[in-house]
């Protein structure tokens, strides 16, 4: 079921007769807590809260630093709600935009209950894992170390656990070994978080998988496809503001810009006789429709803003802020 299904579908037990939203009380001995997903980009973490919730929310690209929202992924089980935290690669920034997206997944850090650090398991520990490890030793906040693509792995794999074990040691870190992509071990690292929450109550209705409005779903949505199909032509510097929604019982109407940093990004994006932007939209469209379970109209237009991504008004516009 789709994330707007989910909550129609229990509005006639989780709406109060003024509007409000009205959460189930937990069972005795449930427990509750906010998990970070930290890591260096392009490590898995958003196909790994995609998988555990069981619901593409995140969007996901062989491209580094794909994530710049912290995103929420819910999911719920019968003894526990475990509520992620989907966090942008922790890297060294280069404009302003790297320097608010490094220190929101920072905060991050602090502001959960439990930290699942990410590693890419099928390489050897690295500086940026140290470099992490080291942000994190200064913390309070528990950590469980996380090896994934263990499916990527070559038998020959012995140097590289023994590289992460070590970090886990000097930390005292539990390990645990999984697969994002093919789901192997999730059950287990399932279960090993749900051991490390407290007791507590039911934060979101059960049925629940984001936190985030469905405007923000269709954006990065349509950001999602720009990164698939023009790679690295047009990297980062594409911001999605979604202008109009508009719904009727037939169809879903979205008009969305891309705002781009030059006229050349520009031109790529809108190809030869429009292709290019044709093909990002039908896409994006499909995916969308996933999204809303309903047939989707989608306009796209693009944008010239120029340094966008240095400009702090500019991100504040876009949707880009240092989180509380």
């Amino acid at each position: 079921m789709m994330v707007e299904r989910q909550v129609n579908s229990m509005e006639s037990d989780i709406f109060s007769l003024s509007g409000e939203v009205m959460v189930p009380q937990a069972p005795p001995g449930f427990k509750s807590g906010f998990i970070g997903i930290i890591g260096r980009p392009n490590v898995g973490k958003s196909t790994l809260m995609n998988q555990l919730v069981g619901q593409k929310i995140a969007i996901t690209s062989p491209i580094a630093q794909t994530t710049r929202n912290r995103l929420r992924g819910i999911l719920t089980t019968p003894e526990a709600q475990l509520i992620f935290v989907d966090t942008p690669g922790i890297h060294k920034p280069h404009h302003q935009l790297g320097e608010v997206l490094v220190q929101n997944a920072k905060i991050a850090i602090e502001s959960v209950d439990v930290v699942l650090f990410v590693v890419d398991g099928s390489t050897a520990c690295g500086a940026g894992d140290r470099y992490i490890a080291d942000l994190m030793g200064r913390s309070q906040t528990p950590v469980i170390l996380g090896l994934n693509k263990i499916d990527q792995q070559l038998p020959d794999s012995q140097m590289i656990d023994e590289s992460y074990a070590h970090m886990a040691e000097s930390h005292q870190w539990q390990t645990v070994k999984f697969s994002a992509k093919t789901a192997v071990g999730l059950p287990e690292l399932q279960q090993i978080l749900i051991e490390r929450l407290e007791i507590g109550p039911l934060y979101y209705p059960p049925d629940l998988v984001t936190d985030q409005p469905e405007r923000f779903i269709m954006g990065e949505l349509i950001r999602e496809q720009i990164l698939l199909l023009t790679r690295e032509e047009v990297p980062h510097s594409v911001a999605i503001a979604i202008e109009k929604v508009e719904e009727t019982s037939a169809i879903t109407r979205v008009l969305a810009t891309i705002n781009v940093e030059r006229d050349s990004q520009k031109g790529i994006l809108i190809g030869k006789g429009g292709a290019m932007l044709k093909s990002i939209g039908s896409t994006a469209r499909e995916q969308i429709q996933k999204l809303i379970s309903g047939k989707v109209y989608l306009e796209l237009f693009v944008k010239v803003r120029p340094k966008w991504r240095q400009s702090r008004m500019s991100l504040a516009e876009l949707g880009y802020r240092v989180e509380e």
